[in-house]
Parts: C-alpha cells; sequence; structure tokens
C-alpha cells in the first residue's frame, strides 16, 4: 500500500482531529497549519522525508492543547479544592475567578462543635425522663430504646443533663430593694430614712452582689443536699436520691436532658446531589485555545513538536534499516523516541513549576519579601526634618 506522507502543504478543517475538541475555534484553526509546518522544518524537511501526514501534526496539536489545559486546571483544583468542595458542580469554572472562602475548614470544624455542644452537623434531641419516687439510678440506653425511634443497632449519647437547683441569681432580693442587711441603717445615716420603707436607692457596687449570691451558693452546697448527677456508660445517677413524699409533691418529677444519636455523628455523608464531591467533578472543561496567551501556546508548541517526534519514532521502528543499492539506511528511531520523551518530561515539569511560582502562597511570600525589601531601601532615604 503506498501511503501518501507529508508533502508540505496542509489545509485544516474540522474533522481532522481525533476528538474536535477545538476544531471551531478560530485561533486553533489558523494555528493548525502553522503548528504542521512548524514541526515538519524541525523534523528536517524538506531535507529530509518525514513519515507523517497532517493529520498527525493535527492530532497531535489538540493533545497538546488537552495536556496544557489538564495541567492547568489540576493545578487551580489543588489550589482551591477546599473551597470547591460542596460548590454548585453544574457551574462551569473556566471563565471564573474562585474566590477562597471558610466554607470547607468550617465543615471539618463542626465535628468539634458537635461535641462541645456549640453548633456542628449532628442533631441534639431533647428528651424527659420521669423519675421514681426513692429511685437513684436509670438506664438511659433502656429509655432510649423505649422513646427515641432508634434504627436497629443504633444507641444514643446524653450530651446535657438539666437537673441543677434553681441559680442563687433567682433567689436573690432585688439590690435595689431592702434585703435587711443593714441597708436601711445607711440610709438613715444619710438622711433617707423618711423614704419609703419598701425601697432604697442606694445602689451598691457589684462585688457585693457577687458576695451575696456566693453565700447563697455556699449555704446550699453546706447545709443542704447538693443536686447532681452522675453519668457513666449511659447509667444515670441522680443526687439526692428523689423524694417527693417528704417534700409534699412540690418539684417536677421529670428529668429533662438532651442528646444525640451515634449513628448520626458517625454517618461522614453529606448529600452530594449537583454538588462537588471529589476533583474529578470540579466543572473544567477543556480550554479556549483562543485565550491562551503566548506564553502558554509557546509550552503547546514545543510539546506538539514532542509528539511528532514520538509518532514519527514509533514509524520508523518498523524498520530497523532500509536496504538500498549496495548498502543500507539506517533509521534514528531510538533517537527520536529518547528525545520524545526527555522533552515531554521536562516539558511537563517546567510548566507545573510556572504553576506553583504562580500560586496563592508563593505570591504572598513574594510580595512580603518585597515589602521587607521596600523597607530597607525607604530606611535609607534621609528624613526631613520640619520646622512648624
Amino acid at each position: 500500500m503506498n501511503i501518501p506522507i507529508w508533502t508540505g502543504i496542509s489545509t485544516f478543517a474540522a474533522g481532522q482531529t481525533p476528538f474536535g475538541f477545538y476544531d471551531s475555534q478560530q485561533d486553533f484553526k489558523t494555528d493548525a497549519n502553522k503548528v504542521a509546518d512548524f514541526c515538519a522544518r524541525r523534523l528536517g524537511y524538506p531535507l529530509a522525508d518525514v513519515e507523517l501526514q497532517s493529520g498527525s501534526f493535527f492530532t497531535a496539536f489538540e493533545e497538546a492543547v488537552t495536556t496544557y489545559g489538564n495541567e492547568l486546571y489540576a493545578y487551580k483544583v489543588r489550589e482551591n479544592y477546599l473551597s470547591l468542595e460542596g460548590s454548585n458542580s453544574l457551574i462551569e469554572s473556566n471563565e471564573k475567578i474562585i474566590t477562597p472562602n471558610m466554607a470547607g475548614i468550617v465543615r471539618i470544624s463542626e465535628q468539634y462543635g458537635v461535641e462541645a455542644g456549640v453548633g456542628g452537623n449532628v442533631t441534639w434531641y431533647s428528651g424527659s425522663l420521669k423519675l421514681k419516687n426513692g429511685v437513684q439510678d436509670y438506664d438511659m440506653t433502656s429509655w432510649a430504646e423505649a422513646s427515641a425511634s432508634l434504627n436497629a443497632g443504633d444507641s444514643i449519647e446524653v450530651k446535657r443533663i438539666f437537673y441543677e437547683i434553681s441559680p442563687a441569681m433567682s433567689r436573690y432580693f432585688d439590690p435595689y430593694a431592702g434585703t435587711g442587711t443593714g441597708m436601711m441603717n445607711m440610709l438613715d445615716s444619710f438622711g433617707w430614712g423618711n423614704y419609703s420603707p419598701a425601697i432604697n436607692f442606694m445602689l451598691m457596687p457589684i462585688n457585693y452582689d457577687l458576695q451575696t449570691i456566693q453565700a447563697i451558693e455556699f449555704n446550699d452546697q453546706i447545709r443542704k443536699s447538693q443536686y447532681t448527677f452522675e453519668l457513666i456508660n449511659n447509667k444515670l445517677r441522680i443526687f439526692p436520691i428523689p423524694n417527693y413524699n417528704d417534700m409534699g409533691g412540690t418539684i417536677d418529677q421529670s428529668l429533662h436532658f438532651q442528646y444525640i444519636k451515634k449513628s448520626e455523628r458517625q454517618n461522614p455523608y453529606t448529600n452530594g446531589i449537583n454538588k462537588v464531591t471529589n476533583v474529578a467533578e470540579v466543572p473544567f472543561t477543556n480550554p479556549n485555545y483562543d485565550n491562551i496567551n503566548s506564553i502558554g501556546r509557546q509550552w503547546i508548541f514545543e510539546y506538539t513538536l514532542a509528539l511528532c517526534k514520538e509518532m514519527l519514532g514509533y514509524i520508523r521502528g518498523k524498520y530497523s534499516s532500509i536496504p538500498i543499492p549496495d548498502s543500507s539506511v539506517t533509521l534514528n528511531q531510538s533517537d527520536l523516541i529518547s528525545a520524545a520523551t526527555s522533552e515531554k518530561t521536562s516539558l511537563i515539569e517546567r510548566l507545573r513549576g510556572y504553576f506553583d511560582e504562580t500560586s496563592r502562597d508563593k505570591l504572598l511570600e513574594r510580595r512580603a519579601n518585597e515589602n521587607d525589601f521596600l523597607q530597607k531601601e525607604l530606611n535609607k532615604v534621609p528624613y526631613t526634618i520640619y520646622i512648624g
């Protein structure tokens, strides 16, 4: 079969690339013929035949653009994934400025809020337990099985129990009112004793109120049975032992508490419908070649050439030599493949290094260094003395 090789002339048209990603983009159509001519000349044409067709050059050109876009957007994902995870996966990201946000960090830290009881992503439920006269110990697991609507194998963890004596402040007289602590005598000393005996207008210092509240609490702690509880392995022990007969049945016989379902805390999944859940779902598409600047295009031209060298090397590797009258011609298959492999690796490393140097942390570091050097330079400027 006599298959034609490169003739030095190509005319690009839509459909001549395997995927057609960029066939409709004007700059790609314009550059395709130029790239084919560039690569052919770099491979030795017209002094040597190049066993490639125009479609081979176009294929390499399309792959080079796609590789450039892949490296570019992989860098963008690495740089911003903490802000992108959980965002809308239907909004294309190519032409968007990605603003860093705290959503990912807050989502990570929500687990601490759950345990501290200050927020988080696990629901706290409310429950109440009927206290029994003379019964001190209660099994919260048994309560949960009967009242918490649990799934099979699930259990609860009690987070907060409301079993405290009423606060001292609620049992403390209004500091503006006479409390029988000697303030009336102080009022008499100022000549205010003829005012209404129920109310005084003497504002006491705040430390007086704090000491009075503390005195009430110490009184409860020393002279009364203190209200408290002990919770170990969902076994609740109440202090003091409920005894409503002695107290005339006047106190609330229900114990209120808050709890979580362990299955909800152990569930790591969040609804991911139309959300970015992994790096493969970040909505980047192939780049628009028309928007790639000269820096990117030069890299693409060089990578296209490396791909063409690789293709030509595999083609020439079909025969190690070609016989001619009285001699033979040895082909340079190994040299082409070796050079192509080295150039592709070098170009990828160069591109990644370029992207890393433009990362957010590197730019901020460079700006900080510039500010330091600028300050050192300004320190050498003589100070002007103003006389006003």
